[in-house]
């Protein structure tokens, strides 16, 4: 039996896979997100090591009992501040925290080879401008830091006593040289902080500590190795057997994601395009990423009333898109691939007496569908390559989604099995993969296909016509953003 721990933003998911690589078991513990003041997103990572624990012990006992690895994925970018003693010295600053945008640009100053080293553009989420944020208004704190972590590192360390991360996660900070596969010493030094502050680097599929005789306690498991594991895309990419170049997935989470696999560093910073470790050896990723995905409809449900979000789906689609209906920008907490935009705001366009609760629920599945079409146009303009796209996520279980992303992309989308528990999923094949002597494609296969849908010509002609008007929207209004937030 393999054991993946997911550390997501909303739960921590836990899940058992045996040796034929079925799933055995889950079980998941609901997290809360503080957001202190405007664009602030924090968690107490206490809460993480906690949701573990419950999470863990919730699956059977024999299946926990049968363990010979664990592997470890979780949310990007989070900025665990650790004292010399290893204790947290404040709430994790989350992915989907904004504060720092004016610390991406000091940092870009202050390093002019930024983008060239990490791949990427600097970015809020990231996690090197959170920390030269602390360093400005909470100098305390920062001069107090010892060690940076991530949140699924910080649950490594509850685990094994290891300060160890992994190339794909440490692809996320803003201080690693993506090509290299190595910490940057001169991003580090624009953000204060050295390679002391840093955790060790393993590739996702490398040992990383093994659990303490404690933690084994406290989980009800055997002392068994701990896998590198990987940040939530890659691990997501291992459970859905994306894992050779030109394979992709696209994510319908909190955020939404289009992952492709590159068997190069291929980055596209200008356009906000990430360009990441892979967490398999000798391989990267590229990634598009939204901010606001099923989030959005979420928001929209709580909007409208309706709590059934199937039934909200299938009321969008019976009312329908037409070219008068309303659009929607999506983006409810700013936005990253194409725009790099921290300002950005959800907007409804065209909206009038008529319109109803499905056609703003129509709307907003359809804002997040164009959002991806930006993304995937990014991804292909250097030279990429996308074949087969596999869904996961939430988002996934609504037909008409579906639908609406196939046509946007105009691209086939396969659902597959079990991929609502993906990162959980490819932990576990990771902490496989650790033990050595057996080949990625080998652990690393693609769930079996549910279902195929295929673009709708006369939908996508519609959408490619509406998207021009939804790229105009945005351009209309990307300085009044900014203003209007100042």
């Amino acid at each position: 039996m393999y054991l993946g721990i997911d550390i997501g933003t909303s739960s921590v998911k836990a899940v058992i896979v045996d040796a034929r690589g079925a799933i055995v078991a889950q079980a998941s513990n609901a997290l809360t997100v503080s957001r202190p003041a405007p664009g602030f997103s924090e968690q107490d990572p206490h809460s993480w090591w906690r949701g573990t624990i419950n999470a863990v012990r919730a699956l059977p006992a024999a299946a926990r009992l049968a363990l010979r690895a664990v592997g470890l994925s979780g949310q990007m970018h989070g900025a665990t501040l650790l004292d010399a003693n290893d204790r947290p010295l404040r709430p994790a600053i989350l992915w989907n925290d904004g504060r720092s945008a004016l610390e991406c640009l000091e940092l870009e100053r202050r390093e002019p080879a930024a983008r060239a080293i990490t791949g990427n553009i600097m970015m809020p989420g990231f996690t090197a401008p959170k920390l030269l944020w602390v360093s400005r208004h909470e100098p305390q704190i920062f001069g107090r830091t010892a060690c940076v972590l991530l949140p699924k590192d910080y649950v490594r360390l509850k685990l094994t006593g290891e300060k160890v991360s992994d190339m794909s996660d440490a692809a996320g900070t803003g201080w690693l040289d993506v090509g290299r596969r190595d910490w940057s010493d001169a991003l580090l030094a624009a953000t204060g902080l050295t390679r002391v502050h840093m955790p060790r680097l393993v590739e996702g599929t490398e040992p990383s500590g093994t659990v303490l005789a404690a933690a084994a306690d406290e989980l009800q498991v055997p002392r068994v190795v701990v896998a590198g594991g990987g940040g939530d895309n890659a691990a997501s990419a291992v459970g859905l057997g994306v894992v050779s170049p030109g394979q992709a997935f696209l994510s319908l989470g909190t955020s939404g994601v289009l992952f492709v696999v590159t068997d190069r560093f291929r980055p596209n910073p200008d356009r906000a395009a990430h360009a990441f470790c892979h967490c398999l050896p000798d391989r990267w990723h590229q990634m598009s990423v939204m901010l606001s995905a099923a989030s959005a409809l979420d928001w929209v449900a709580r909007l409208t009333g309706e709590s059934d979000l199937p039934r909200l789906g299938e009321a969008a689609r019976q009312r329908g898109l037409t070219h008068h209906s309303p659009l929607f920008l999506p983006y409810l907490s700013g936005e990253r691939t194409p725009h790099n935009d921290p300002h950005a705001r959800g907007v409804f366009f065209g909206i009038s007496a008529d319109t109803s609760a499905a056609d703003l629920a129509g709307a907003v599945l359809e804002g997040v569908a164009l959002a991806f079409a930006d993304g995937l146009e990014v991804l292909v303009e250097k030279g990429g390559s996308v074949a087969e796209i596999s869904v996961t996520g939430g988002g996934a279980r609504l037909p008409y989604w579906g639908q609406l992303l196939a046509a946007a992309l105009n691209r086939p989308l396969t659902y597959r099995h079990g991929s609502e528990v993906g990162a959980a999923l490819g932990a576990a094949r990771l902490a496989r993969l650790a033990l050595g002597g057996e080949r990625v494609e080998q652990v690393c296969v693609a769930p079996p296909v549910e279902r195929v849908v295929q673009p709708d010509a006369t939908l996508s002609a519609l959408l490619a016509n509406r998207r021009r008007h939804f790229v105009r929207l945005y351009q209309h209004l990307k300085n009044d953003f900014t203003d209007f937030s100042a």
